[in-house]
């Protein structure tokens, strides 16, 4: 006679969702706060914050978010707060993800992290006192299909050694002129476009050292941009530790669309991501000629890889997954920016 031992085992309690208040309801803010409320798993949008009454109505009404107010300090100590998500302005990255920091919350904040190196090394700093939180900047092509497929074939090989990134930020003409309007706070052009083809190029190339970098550039349209130093075409090029190379070039003028492109050479073949702005595989030939639709602004083009980011941002907070990229990247794609746009404005080389 055999006496059976039975083991209880344990009672597996589902994880409670991730409770986000996202600061920031404009384009892109608007855009974050649809794919939480209704597209991103394991997720609860509980608050939103923004200065602007109608943002917080329609956060309210068409979003369904319970807790809306304009003071971000109320938002980032509630305690039904998680994490949180910042689409504000660039000048209060710094600062507001500090204060998520420290108030104990897990943080994504939108590119850059600062307009300057010191506020990003300060951000490092802070995040460093509290590693049990994630702090994740918003570089959004790392999640794309296609430049996530470029990444692998490069670690595999399949191009032998890649040494010189050519990558593109390219808007459809805004003849409103919005970014003339925004110009005192953004940075300029490489800091508000090119900074994603920055981190790309670090990313791609095994995040090598900056050298060397020279920027030129044009007013071709916009001529409000030169009260701000800046411009709205713009060139420039990067020399890194171990012979990489990047170039880099950024346009607010683009006639057919947005056009986010990147060739890669390799010692043993070349790699191409976004030739075209393609908006599908239609191409369509008649008496005006042949061709395509393109792609219309930049969400269009990563719409998918916005929900992929946001995705892993709170899985790394759930503890499900580790993140691809670090604030140091952060503070890199800030220090290469910088030195691009001085050199825009001094026609001098940089030399890190």
């Amino acid at each position: 006679m055999h006496e059976w031992i039975w083991k209880m085992s344990p009672i597996l309690c589902p994880t409670p969702p991730l409770r986000i208040g996202i600061a920031g309801l404009g384009r892109l803010g608007r855009r974050h706060a649809e794919n939480l409320a209704y597209r991103i798993r394991n997720t609860r949008l509980v608050w939103a914050c923004s200065p602007i009454a109608s943002e917080l109505d329609d956060a309210r009404s068409q979003l369904g978010i319970e807790h809306v107010t304009s003071d971000f300090d109320r938002m980032v100590h509630a305690p039904d707060v998680d994490a949180i998500v910042l689409v504000t302005p660039t000048a209060l990255h710094a600062q507001q993800t500090i204060a998520a920091l420290e108030a104990g919350k897990h943080v994504f904040v939108e590119k850059p992290l600062a307009l300057e190196v010191a506020d990003c090394e300060r951000v490092e700093a802070v995040a460093a006192q509290h590693p049990d939180r994630v702090a994740m900047v918003g570089f959004v092509r790392r999640f794309d299909a296609s430049y996530r497929r470029a990444y692998d074939h490069i670690r595999q090989g399949a191009i032998g050694q890649p040494f010189l990134v050519r990558s593109q930020t390219c808007d459809m003409n805004d003849p409103s002129g919005f970014f003339v309007r925004y110009a005192a706070q953004s940075g300029g052009i490489f800091m508000d476009c090119s900074v994603h083809d920055i981190d790309l190029a670090r990313w791609i190339l095994g995040n090598p050292r900056a050298l060397r970098a020279y920027a030129s550039g044009t007013i071709a349209i916009h001529t409000g941009l030169a009260a701000h130093a800046d411009v709205d075409n713009g060139l420039a090029i990067v020399d890194f530790e171990g012979g990489g190379r990047a170039v880099f070039y950024a346009s607010r003028t683009f006639a057919h669309g947005h056009e986010t492109q990147t060739e890669i050479m390799g010692s043993a073949g070349k790699l191409l991501i976004g030739h075209g702005a393609e908006r599908d595989r239609l191409v369509t030939s008649d008496c005006h000629g042949v061709r395509h639709a393109s792609t219309s602004d930049f969400f269009e083009r990563f719409s998918d890889a916005f929900l992929n980011e946001m995705d892993a941002f709170v899985s790394a907070c759930r503890g499900e997954s580790a993140l691809n990229l670090s604030l140091s990247d952060a503070t890199e794609a800030t220090r290469i920016g910088q030195a691009i746009t001085r050199s825009l404005r001094s026609g001098q080389v940089e030399i890190f």
